[in-house]
């Protein structure tokens, strides 16, 4: 995983264009600490800062084919890039990174390979043969990446929005599971899955088959050369990440490499829910426990480099990257460089309380669909930003591509909250793993209801967030709310008081014109 910045077709190739591309890569360092790398091709710039998590010592970027004449700048992972090597025996591999299939594929079935790669990915190909290109983000969207354009006629590429903000005339997120193609000059879908339509699907309930999917994707995701371990809350989510991961961790090459005992991380306010919970998963599974403390003074002191590092002014978003964006700083501290979390499953299920209102599968079905495809601004931002601000990977087992499609499969009547059949939120989830003979967590663990991240690291939290906006933010202020921001206007001194610090860093240009 890495921070990538491209510029193609800028009309520039001077030495002082050179200069601006590297200064803008540099702003990316956070992501990637271990390398940096910039290829020039005339007037297109690609550049790299690497996170060597595979290949650490040959793994370098960018990649090429053969002959150099294909050149790729990626942030991500292909968990099958084994399999796809076997795929192309015609051809040979610069190094053992697992993106170096990449150009190889490209090679072999031109802009038709997206759906080929098992992993998580954005990536830039430049094809000097006919100058070229394409880019392309994951399904769900849990690496991030934007697009601009500059004045000049160029296309700007980059794994944050600082690295592009102050050079293009317009700017906006990539969307996730698209292409973007040079020859086309248009975004074109690559993702198609079935529930992507919003159709209800009929699959009956297999709980076998749901947890063998759930098992699988979390063993691809221990493929690493280095230290790791896994966030773990106490909460349903990251309690079944962490039960599988420490369950199947001894057969792995990973485990050769840096043993069998699995580490876990947990962060609160003293005295927090998720830290008593976690503490008593970690003791059943069996893990080497982390707790990190934290103070509602020292969140409040994080306030500014974390809307710094993840770009949104969202409040929800906000609150929950904070404790998450100390706690990274800690893992990255005692040289651990890739986690696994729990992000996704409350989309898939439908785990959030207000699902139980729904009055219908139908309705369910399509609210968990919306769910999945805004994660890309969210929870999948937050756990991408937060942790790569100190240079540490978030791996999301619930949001792998094979799982999702299992689990969007099922008849939609099987997740639904009805508790006067004793089913909670995730009842097909934690059914799944309710396993009398060889369980995976204590029952009350795999029962237990749902807390708000941001709740449970401490019920003070939100409350201490809140009256630290009240001293910046007075109500004349907030009167005036609609004129200074006119688009997404704030509509309270939290919100508004996040949105003066983003606007600080992310000056927005908005024209109104009044006829």
């Amino acid at each position: 995983m890495c921070g990538i910045l491209a510029v193609l077709g800028c009309s520039d190739s001077s030495q002082a264009k050179r200069v601006r591309v590297l200064e803008l890569s540099r702003r990316l360092k956070h992501r990637g600490p271990d390398w940096s790398g910039l290829h020039q091709y005339g007037d297109n710039y690609l550049a790299h800062q690497r996170l060597a998590i595979v290949d650490p010592a040959s793994g370098d970027q960018p990649l090429f084919n053969e002959d150099k004449t294909v050149v790729v700048t990626v942030n991500g992972e292909i968990y099958n890039h084994e399999e796809l090597r076997k795929q192309l025996p015609n051809h040979t591999f610069r190094t053992g990174s697992d993106c170096d299939v990449i150009a190889h594929l490209y090679e072999e079935h031109g802009e038709n390979f997206m759906d080929m790669l098992d992993g998580i990915f954005s990536f830039v190909l430049l094809d000097t043969r006919d100058n070229s290109f394409i880019v392309a983000r994951d399904a769900i969207g849990v690496t991030s990446l934007y697009i601009g354009w500059g004045l000049d006629g160029s296309v700007w590429i980059s794994s944050e929005l600082k690295g592009l903000n102050d050079d293009c005339e317009h700017f906006e997120s990539f969307p996730p599971g698209h292409l973007y193609s040079s020859k086309e000059r248009a975004f074109r879908r690559w993702y198609n899955p079935p529930w992507f339509s919003e159709a209800i699907p009929s699959a009956p309930y297999d709980p076998l088959a749901l947890r063998h999917a759930f098992e699988k994707a979390v063993v691809k995701r221990l493929m690493t050369d280095v230290p790791f371990g896994v966030l773990l809350s106490g909460g349903l989510d990251s309690s079944l990440v962490a039960a599988v991961t420490a369950r199947y961790l001894a057969g792995t090459k990973a485990a050769k490499q840096w043993g069998t005992k699995l580490h876990s991380f947990c962060v609160g306010l003293e005295g927090a829910p998720d830290l008593k919970a976690a503490k008593e998963v970690a003791e059943y599974i069996g893990t080497v426990h982390h707790e990190f403390h934290y103070t509602v003074q020292d969140g409040i002191d994080a306030i500014e480099d974390v809307i710094y590092h993840i770009e949104t002014y969202d409040v929800t978003t906000i609150r929950a990257s904070i404790p998450m964006f100390l706690m990274s700083r800690k893992i990255k501290s005692l040289g651990v460089k890739m986690v696994i979390s729990g992000e996704g499953s409350d989309e898939i299920f439908g785990g959030y309380l207000y699902f139980h209102k729904a009055p219908n599968k139908e309705e369910f079905h399509q609210e968990t669909c919306r769910k999945i495809k805004a994660l890309h601004k969210y929870d999948c931002l937050r756990a991408n930003k937060s942790t790569f601000a100190w240079g540490l990977e978030a791996r999301v087992p619930f949001l792998d591509k094979e799982f999702i499609r299992v689990a969007m499969n099922i008849d939609p009547e099987c997740k639904m909250i009805k508790k006067e059949e004793g089913r909670i939120e995730k009842w097909a989830l934690r059914r799944a793993f309710d396993d009398e003979e060889h369980p995976y967590l204590p029952k009350h663990i795999l029962y237990r209801q749902k807390e708000q991240f941001s709740d449970g690291v401490g019920y003070g939290w939100i409350d201490g967030l809140k009256a630290h906006a009240e001293k910046h933010v007075t109500d004349r202020m907030m009167l005036n709310a609609a004129n200074i921001f006119p688009f997404n206007t704030p509509t309270t001194k939290e919100a508004y008081h996040y949105r003066m610090i983003f606007e600080r860093f992310f000056p927005q240009v908005i024209l109104v014109n009044h006829t």
